[in-house]
């Protein structure tokens, strides 16, 4: 019996159509199991760089001359005994590590931080 190659071809593409749906549907599921995971843990591990810690006045003058250098917004906390300026949620050190050169040119105190962050 001989196969016809136009049957041959299109049994190939439509195992591979089945199989390519799969993967699909597979992926479809992770990616929802990462949404759902997501909205119920809003934190995670990343990075904060802080471009001060001290006193309540001089840490409200540092917050505004990061606002208005940078053109965004710092953080301002009190964590006993002292109050902290921190700015951005990095995921990951090394575009932390970027942010912090130039940063650094302004606020020559600044560090980077490993924290919690909004995802």
């Amino acid at each position: 019996m001989k196969i016809h190659p136009f049957f041959l071809l299109t049994v190939l593409l439509f195992s591979s159509f089945i199989s390519s749906a799969q993967e699909s549907k597979e992926i479809d599921a992770i990616m929802n199991k990462k949404r759902l995971y997501n909205k119920n843990h809003p934190f995670g591990d990343g990075f904060k760089i802080q471009i001060y810690n001290g006193n309540e006045t001089e840490a409200y003058e540092f917050k505004d001359n990061y606002d208005l250098e940078f053109n965004d917004v710092a953080e301002l906390s009190y964590e006993a005994p002292e109050w902290k300026v921190r700015v951005g949620n990095f995921y990951s050190r090394l575009e932390a590590d970027r942010a912090l050169l130039t940063i650094k040119q302004k606020f020559s105190g600044a560090i980077v931080l490993e924290t919690k962050i909004l995802r």
